[in-house]
């Protein structure tokens, strides 16, 4: 079993892919620091402060834009109160109707307990790709 951070981290993934926003949302600190990787396309709130804002900023955006976005956690590694996550994004873009596999990391900071920064790494050019009419 793996530490409680990565346990707390986990929980978050296992939520997300229930569709319990709520339970993504419990587990991150009332001041979190969210940020979106540079030249993504919801970067453009960052940072968004506090889980409202996540929830607002990005969540409400990744279900109203996509037809089965979703987040793949595939290794997950153990850095004490920073836990990274390797894996990908699904999902089709429903302005497009394309589909994606794009790779991402996440960086979760955790202190007493609770998710308190985030910041996102991902192919950009993948999701523009898709995001973008030809």
């Amino acid at each position: 079993m793996g530490s409680a951070n990565v346990e707390l981290v986990r929980g978050v993934y296992a939520a997300f892919a229930k569709g319990d926003i709520m339970g993504v949302l419990s587990r991150m600190s009332p001041g979190i620091v969210w940020n979106e990787a540079e030249n993504f396309p919801y970067a453009d709130g960052n940072p968004y402060v506090g889980p409202e804002a996540v929830a607002r900023g990005v969540f409400s955006r990744c279900v109203g834009e996509w037809e089965g976005f979703g987040v793949v956690p595939g290794e997950i590694l153990d850095a004490g109160d920073t836990v990274v996550v390797l894996g990908r994004y699904v999902g089709t873009f429903k302005a497009t109707g394309r589909s994606q596999n794009t790779q991402m990391v996440h960086v979760w900071r955790v202190a007493g307990g609770k998710l308190v920064a985030f910041q996102q790494y991902a192919d950009t050019l993948q999701v523009a790709r898709v995001m973008v009419s030809k």
